[in-house]
């Protein structure tokens, strides 16, 4: 129950048990291909789609350098790690960051957004972390970015790393020139693959400014595509192989499904937490679908509890980030979960948290757990 990497079904793992092919063969055509073209099927983009041989991290660095250029003013919420990261990595290109500063655990506002972008004529971007792993939190406004962004034809660049396949993305509808994820979240999918998806006025920008770097040189991706299906460097072939399969299990369970049952376990999960004493760290207008971030108890110690859930009930959770770091532990709702993983979840914490000394009722948490889970 980690935020990433997540469970990978069985038929996903078995995928990557395949001959090694080469990588400049008609078979790796078809793989590259099936698997590019299924990507924008659940971005709905009709832009294009480059799947690197990195981490999610590769992917949102391969954003920065392809886009942004010394001088260039970048707006970026930042409430956490991650989004730390991403401000950091904006300075280091030489942006102008304008940093939308808010607590953990808290989101700054559309208004606040909508402030920066008044005050500021010439962005050249707005940058979001969408979904905060290290706190739990979402931005619930990214349907409305567009309406800023679109005043002075600024880039849109949404880091899904951790959600995209999780929650409702229409990509193209919302205005998005930029996004990416990591195929170890919530397409359950091992780590190692990460998608990059470009619409057609970014790539553009990208293909008469190329950056001075060769791995993450995203034109030379578009380039080998457009004219051979290829990639430009060796990729991970075995992890293609299971990425192509996570997203045909994607696709067959259906995207509107797939989302609601995500929704559907988080709100059971955060529900029958609460009824065993635990409360959830993010406010509640910022509380993620996927990451259900808790303050730990007083007197609870964070290695004790987790080690005694992974040892005793083999359920594994992460702990806190940085200043946050025995104070908060995250569970992952993302990939595979479904009423099995909420279920033994929430009963293996209340179990532990017994065990500990800790008065709980984790009886009545399943029972509540149990009535959100009807409707899966």
């Amino acid at each position: 129950m980690l935020p990433g990497p997540t469970n990978v079904p069985e038929r996903v793992m078995r995928a990557m048990f395949t001959p090694m092919i080469n990588h400049r063969s008609d078979d790796f055509v078809e793989l590259y291909e099936d698997a590019v073209e299924s990507t924008k099927k659940v971005f709905q983009s009709n832009g294009e789609a480059v799947l690197l041989s990195a981490s999610g991290t590769g992917a949102v660095e391969a954003s920065v350098i392809n886009l942004i250029k010394n001088g260039d003013k970048v707006i970026i919420p930042v409430n956490g790690e991650f989004s730390g990261r991403l401000a950091q990595m904006l300075e280091w290109a030489g942006a102008n960051v304008i940093k939308l500063e808010t607590k953990p655990g808290e989101n700054a506002t559309f208004d606040q957004v909508k402030a920066a972008f008044d005050n500021n004529k010439d962005v050249k971007a707005f940058y979001c972390v969408w979904n905060e792993t290290s706190t739990g939190t979402m931005i619930k406004y990214l349907d409305k970015i567009k309406d800023l962004t679109a005043r002075n034809d600024s880039y849109y660049v949404v880091d899904g790393v951790s959600i995209v396949g999780g929650e409702e993305f229409p990509m193209d509808k919302w205005g998005v020139d930029v996004a990416m994820t990591g195929a170890q979240k919530a397409f359950a999918a091992p780590p190692g693959i990460s998608p990059i998806v470009v619409n057609p006025r970014a790539k553009k920008y990208m293909e008469q400014n190329p950056p001075k770097t060769m791995y993450f040189n995203l034109s030379r991706y578009f380039k080998y595509y457009e004219e051979a299906k290829h990639t430009p460097f060796t990729p991970a072939l075995p992890l293609l192989y299971a990425y192509r399969e996570a997203m045909n299990v994607i696709l067959e369970e259906g995207l509107d499904k797939r989302i609601r049952r995500h929704r559907i376990c988080s709100d059971a999960l955060y529900s029958g937490l609460s009824a065993i004493g635990l409360t959830p760290f993010a406010k509640e207008d910022a509380r993620s679908t996927v990451v259900v971030a808790l303050n730990y108890l007083e007197g609870l110690e964070d290695k004790t509890f987790r080690n005694t859930l992974a040892n005793k009930f083999r359920v594994l959770v992460a702990g806190g980030f940085g200043n946050l770091k025995g104070k908060v532990f995250r569970v992952g709702c993302m990939g595979e979960v479904h009423r099995y993983h909420v279920m033994r979840t929430i009963s293996a914490i209340g179990s532990t948290l017994d065990m500990m000394g800790y008065k709980t009722n984790s009886v009545e948490a399943l029972k509540i757990a149990e009535d959100k889970l009807k409707s899966l």
